[in-house]
C-alpha cells in the first residue's frame, strides 16, 4: 500500500536537528527544564531561549562583578593585616631587646644582697638613694612588661585577622571563578542558538531587541530636564559611549556592562557608585518612574540585575546585553523596580 506521507526535505531535517542540539546546550546552560518542558525547535522558541541565556548570562555578571568587588576590598585588608603584621612584630622586636638589656643588668648587679651592699657601702645615704632608683626603675619595668605582654597580644590578634582574610580572599577568587564560568557557559550557549537561526531569521532577531522604542510610551511629564548638574553630566557621559560593544564585567571606556557604565557613566561627574546594579539601586532617593529625569537610575526585574539611565521622552540609555552596542530603549522594556534619583 502506498504512503501519502510527505516526504521529508532534507534541508529542514538538518535544520530541526541543528535546533535541537542548540536548544540542548541552552538547557544544559540553564540547568534542568521544569517538569513537562519540552525543548523547542522552532525559531521562536530559540529566540526566547536567547533572551533566557541573555538574563541569566547578566545575572551571573552581577554576580560576578560583586565578587569581583568584594575581593578587592578584601585585597587591601589583607594588605592592610600584613602590614599591621610587619609593624607589630618590629615593635615586639624592640620592646623584647630593652627587656633584654634591663634583665642583664639586673643579672650583674644581683649577685650581692642588697642587705649585704648596705652594710659594707662607705655612703649609706648614697646607697639609700640608688636603691630608691633601682625600685623606681622597677616600677618602670613592670609597666614596660605590661607593654610588651598586650603588644604580644595585638600582634596575635592581627596575625588571625590575617589569617582570616587571606581565607575569605581564597574563598572570593573562587566565588569569581565561579560565577565566570556561569557567565560564559550561558553565552556561549546563547550564541549557539543565534547561530542555529537563518540570517532572516536573526535579523528579526535584532530588529525587536534593538528597537530604539520612539513614541513607544508617551513623554513622561517634567522629564526634560536632569534633577542636578551632575545627572546631566552623567547623562551626557553615558550618550559619549553609545554604539560601543557591552562587554560582560566591563567599566569602559571601550566596553560596558549594563552597571559598569551606570558606574563610569557618574564617575565622569565625579560621583562614586558601587559597582553591582543592585548596589546602585540603593545609591539615592528613590523616585515614582512618572516623576523621572534624565540622568536617573532605572533598575529592572525583581532581583535588580539590570540597570540604565533614564534619557528622557520614555527612554532608557543602556548597555543591554552581549553583542548589542550601548543604546536607548523604551523605558518599559522589562519590569521596572525602581527609579533612583543620585
Amino acid at each position: 500500500m502506498a504512503s501519502h506521507r510527505r516526504p521529508t526535505h532534507p534541508g529542514s531535517t538538518h535544520r530541526a536537528a541543528v535546533l535541537s542540539a542548540a536548544a540542548a546546550t541552552a538547557a544544559a546552560a540553564l540547568g534542568p527544564a521544569p517538569a513537562g518542558a519540552d525543548p523547542g525547535d522552532s525559531p521562536r522558541e530559540a529566540r526566547a531561549a536567547v533572551d533566557r541565556l541573555f538574563t541569566e548570562a547578566e545575572r551571573a555578571t552581577e554576580r560576578f562583578n560583586a565578587a569581583g568587588e568584594r575581593v578587592a576590598r578584601l585585597r587591601t585588608s589583607v594588605a592592610r593585616a600584613r602590614d599591621g603584621v610587619a609593624r607589630g612584630q618590629e615593635r615586639i622586636n624592640r620592646m623584647r631587646q630593652g627587656l633584654g638589656a634591663v634583665a642583664m643588668a639586673q643579672y650583674r648587679s644581683g649577685s650581692m644582697d642588697p642587705t649585704l651592699d648596705l652594710l659594707f657601702s662607705a655612703d649609706p645615704d648614697s646607697y639609700l638613694a640608688g636603691a630608691e632608683m633601682l625600685e623606681r626603675i622597677g616600677e618602670r619595668q613592670h609597666f614596660v612588661l605590661r607593654d610588651f605582654q598586650h603588644a604580644q597580644r595585638e600582634l596575635r590578634q592581627t596575625r588571625a585577622e590575617a589569617v582570616r582574610d587571606l581565607a575569605e580572599l581564597e574563598r572570593g577568587r573562587r566565588d569569581l571563578a565561579r560565577h565566570k564560568r556561569a557567565v560564559e557557559r550561558r553565552l556561549a550557549a546563547a550564541r549557539t542558538l543565534l547561530n542555529s537561526l537563518s540570517a532572516q531569521e536573526r535579523a528579526a532577531y535584532t530588529r525587536a531587541s534593538r528597537d530604539d522604542g520612539r513614541g513607544e510610551l508617551p513623554d513622561l511629564p517634567g522629564n526634560g530636564v536632569p534633577a542636578s548638574a551632575r545627572a546631566g553630566v552623567a547623562l551626557r557621559a553615558a550618550q559619549t559611549a553609545l554604539g560601543r560593544p557591552y562587554v560582560w564585567g566591563a567599566t569602559g571606556p571601550g566596553g560596558f556592562d549594563c552597571s559598569g557604565l551606570v558606574q563610569w557613566s557618574y564617575a565622569q561627574a565625579g560621583v562614586s557608585l558601587p559597582r553591582t546594579s543592585q548596589a546602585q539601586r540603593f545609591a539615592g532617593r528613590p523616585v515614582p518612574l512618572a516623576q523621572a529625569r534624565p540622568g536617573d537610575l532605572v533598575t529592572y526585574r525583581a532581583d535588580a540585575s539590570h540597570i540604565g539611565l533614564y534619557a528622557g521622552n520614555g527612554r532608557v540609555l543602556h548597555a543591554p546585553y552581549p553583542g548589542a552596542a550601548v543604546r536607548y530603549d523604551p523605558v518599559g522594556m522589562m519590569p521596572i523596580t525602581s527609579v533612583t534619583r543620585v
